[in-house]
Order: C-alpha cells, then sequence, then structure tokens
C-alpha cells in the first residue's frame, strides 16, 4: 500500500510547498501555510455524495431536481429545549453538522450534555463523544444536572480513526463531539487544533453525517476576537453555525444563529442558567427587564426585534463631567462608533454640549443590539442623565435617528408594540411614518400613541409625558 504524503498550501493563496515557510512567497503573509494530506492514488471507495446517487440508472450522473426525494430534508428531531428547537427551525434536521462556539465556561457541554439525554427519552440512539474530559466527569456533571444518565453511549478519544470507526458500528442518531480542537487525524504530523487538523477532521466527520444519515453536533472553542478557532472554512463546511454568549457572572445566556441551511439565520434563543442546567426562558422579555428600578434618571425601554421574537430592552446611560481633555466613550451591548454618532446629532441638534461629559451606555442583560431602532431611546436615555429627569416607567421608545436630527422608520412596529402592550405598557413614542400601520392596533387598545418626526420633538414630548405624570 503506498504511502500517504503531504505539502503545504498558504490558505491565504494558496502557494504550494514541499515544507512548512514562515512566510508565504506568494502573497507575504505570516504563518498561513497548513499542511495537506495528498494520497499518490485515486480512491476507490465511493464518498457520501456517490452514495446518494447510487439509486441512479448506470452512466446517468445528473437528474432532474424533481426527481430527488426531499423527504430527509423534512425529518426533525426535537432537541426537548424549546428555545435551541427555535434557533434551529425546528429541532436537528436528520444527516446535518452542527457546530457550536462560546466561550469557556459558558455552558456549551451542558447544552449538549442535556440535549443528548432527551434524545434518549425520545428513543433516539446517542453517542458522546469527549476529547477534554473523563468519562467520571462526565458522569458528576450528569448528575449534577439531575439528568437519566441510561442509553447515552459515551466514548472519550481524539483520534479521527477510531471515532469514525465507532460512529459506524453504533448506528447512533445524534452524534456530539466535544471538542473538534481535540481531534486529530494519525495521517497528519501537526498537532491537534492546528489549521489542518480541524479541517481534515470536519471533512471527515462531514462525510460521516451525509454518508450514514447521522446527526452530529460539533463543539468549538473560539478565539480572543470572539470568532470559532480554526480555518475561516470551517464554518462553511457545515450545516448551521450557532453562537453562545453572555456574561459568566450572570444567569442568561444566548444562543444566536449565523448560518442555518434548514431555516432563518436570525432566530434568537435564551436560556437562564441554574443549578439543574440550562432552561428554557418562556418570556424573555420579562426577564430582561426583571428588577428594574423605578423613576431612575438615565433609563429607557425599547423593543428589539430578534428574527420573530421582539424583546423588551433596557438602555442605561450615565453622563458624567469629564476630567480630561478628551471625554471617554464607553458602550457595553451597542457598537461604540454608533454611540459617537448618536453623541454628536444631540450635540448640534440639541444644543447640548455633551463633550464635556463622559458618556457609559449599557444595554441590561448583556444582549448585543444590532439593530438601529434603539437610537431614539438611546437618545433619551444620555438626556435624562444628563439632565437628571426620569422618564416615564411605562413609555417605550422606537425609532432610528438619521445624521439630520430626522426619525426615521423602524421595521414591524405592530411585533413590538404589540409585546410591549401585552406587559402593561401605556404609553409609546414612534417614528411618524409608523402612524399608518399603527391605526389599527391604537383603535383597538387604550394605549396612548406619539408619533414623531424630529429629535427635538421627540424629546419635547418625552419629557413633556413625564412632566404630566408627575402633576
Amino acid at each position: 500500500m503506498a504511502k500517504s504524503k503531504s505539502k503545504f498550501f498558504c490558505k491565504e493563496c494558496g502557494y504550494e510547498s514541499s515544507g512548512w515557510l514562515g512566510k508565504c512567497p506568494g502573497c507575504g503573509q505570516w504563518n498561513t501555510f497548513i499542511e495537506e494530506k495528498i494520497d499518490p492514488a485515486p480512491k476507490t471507495q465511493a464518498g457520501w455524495l456517490d452514495l446518494a446517487m447510487s439509486g441512479e440508472k448506470e452512466g446517468k450522473s445528473w437528474r432532474y431536481l424533481s426527481e430527488v426525494s426531499s423527504s430527509n430534508e423534512d425529518i426533525r428531531h426535537a432537541s426537548g429545549l424549546p428555545e435551541l428547537d427555535r434557533v434551529l427551525g425546528g429541532g436537528f434536521v436528520q444527516g446535518s453538522l452542527v457546530l457550536v462556539g462560546g466561550d469557556p465556561g459558558i455552558g456549551k457541554s451542558t447544552l449538549l450534555l442535556q440535549t443528548s439525554a432527551r434524545m434518549v427519552a425520545a428513543k433516539q440512539r446517542v453517542l458522546y463523544i469527549s476529547g477534554e474530559e473523563s468519562p467520571q466527569q462526565i458522569r458528576l456533571r450528569s448528575d449534577r444536572l439531575g439528568l437519566d444518565p441510561h442509553g447515552i453511549k459515551l466514548m472519550s478519544s481524539t483520534n479521527f480513526d477510531q471515532i469514525a470507526e465507532e460512529i459506524k458500528d453504533s448506528q447512533a442518531d445524534f452524534v456530539v463531539v466535544d471538542s473538534i480542537q481535540t481531534i486529530y487525524s494519525p495521517q497528519l504530523s501537526s498537532a491537534p487544533g492546528s489549521v489542518s487538523q480541524v479541517r481534515e477532521s470536519t471533512a471527515g466527520l462531514l462525510r460521516l453525517a451525509k454518508g450514514l444519515d447521522v446527526t452530529i453536533v460539533l463543539l468549538g472553542h473560539v478565539t480572543k476576537e470572539g470568532a470559532i478557532a480554526g480555518p475561516r472554512v470551517l464554518e462553511h463546511m457545515v450545516d448551521t453555525v450557532l453562537y453562545f454568549e453572555g456574561e459568566q457572572t450572570q444567569n442568561l445566556r444566548i444562543l444566536r444563529c449565523v448560518k442555518n441551511r434548514f431555516g432563518n439565520t436570525d432566530e434568537l434563543g435564551i436560556f437562564e442558567m441554574r443549578e439543574e442546567g440550562l432552561v428554557s426562558v418562556a418570556n424573555p422579555s420579562l426577564a430582561m427587564l426583571a428588577g428594574r428600578p423605578v423613576a431612575m434618571p438615565g433609563a429607557a425601554i425599547t423593543a428589539s426585534l430578534e428574527g420573530t421574537r421582539p424583546l423588551m430592552l433596557e438602555v442605561q446611560a450615565l453622563m458624567s463631567p469629564s476630567h480630561y481633555q478628551t471625554a471617554t466613550r464607553m458602550s457595553q451591548g451597542l457598537d461604540r462608533l454608533r454611540l459617537n454618532m448618536l453623541l454628536a446629532v444631540i450635540e448640534k441638534f440639541l444644543q447640548k454640549d455633551v463633550a464635556a461629559y463622559d458618556c457609559y451606555l449599557n444595554v441590561v442583560g448583556g444582549l448585543k443590539v444590532r439593530e438601529t431602532a434603539c437610537d431614539l431611546a438611546v437618545a433619551a436615555a444620555i438626556l435624562s442623565s444628563l439632565e437628571d429627569r426620569s422618564l416615564a416607567d411605562d413609555l417605550l421608545i422606537l425609532g432610528e435617528v438619521g445624521l439630520s436630527g430626522e426619525i426615521r422608520p423602524v421595521s414591524f412596529p405592530e411585533r413590538r408594540v404589540g409585546e410591549a402592550l401585552r406587559l402593561g405598557w401605556k404609553n409609546f413614542v414612534l417614528p411618524a411614518s409608523a402612524e399608518d400601520r399603527m391605526s389599527a392596533l391604537a383603535q383597538k387598545s387604550n394605549a396612548n400613541f406619539y408619533y414623531v418626526s424630529l429629535l427635538d420633538e421627540a424629546m419635547d414630548v418625552i419629557f413633556q409625558l413625564q412632566s404630566k405624570l408627575d402633576a
């Protein structure tokens, strides 16, 4: 049997070399060479694509799309966690490869161990492969979470060949690999966790998932920048990419989907970490606003739309006189550049000397807001702190602030307002462009709706409303 060889390729430009080089002669980049296995003879075994076409007539390498069966695409297995099923689009698709990333200690292993126990309860055959923890450690976690350990096949290995044989022999329906950075292929001389090892192992697991029609979930480490460690092609190879976010000092955990070939990519799942493990949060808005102080300056309530779900959020701002030549701008949960832009608009169109104040902004709950619908609420919180005047407790503020001081429309205002009405909110400040869309909802409720088109007009309405309530 001919021995396989290795060559090194630059992952930036594709330059080929027989050995590793620190600097690529082709593009000039450093530390970009990765090792790839080169087979001297062509493979005779059928890959998963060949297996999928095995029903075709001999000599025919194509078929009409209408002839392709779509039954496998519709097979989904519920995870037993409603928030995880929401993010996945209804559950795990049979034969899919899912990648879950997150910070160390955020709860990735806990989430997948709970999912494995629920899969076993649903009569699914589960194989849990651990490359980081011993079987005793996993059993201790299972006991701490109060899970039934029966039915979960446990394997501690980092050798890809052994893992592949076990996946084939066990005939599992659901496989967890914790984590992909610990798996290595004996055919490569590089260390586990290197770019070539991660890519080769993921490619092998992809072939197993498609060829055996088994769902495989990979757990991945993240870098200090927050991206999943390994080659960028890793996220392109898998079917679904999920990120587990949240502060370890807080109970709430957020599961965000950034890629999903079987569903939407803008859905969000929210969990609460308890002693018994991760629990789906049925009402995220109440969880985000829990413990909110009333009549406190510098706080405003807005609604963010994550996928199809509206979330009520509290935005806090603190304006403090600056003792330095350049004022400090700190933001948690909102883009700092966006904050600087809003401060500039406030200074120009409201004639407020915000340049002399340090500004600290926080979105309560650890959620990162990526849309502009909360601009007006951020501006109201800043002005509230600056003037030391509180806002109405049952006031929801929506609107994007433009560079000319205009209030621009937001997407799906009726969904956001509907969530607030369900929770008892009575006063709403909305963009003037939303009046037509809100007319039907306004007639059904006894709430007060105020429509604004300019920033100074919006601030007058917001603070006059509080003055009326105080009177």
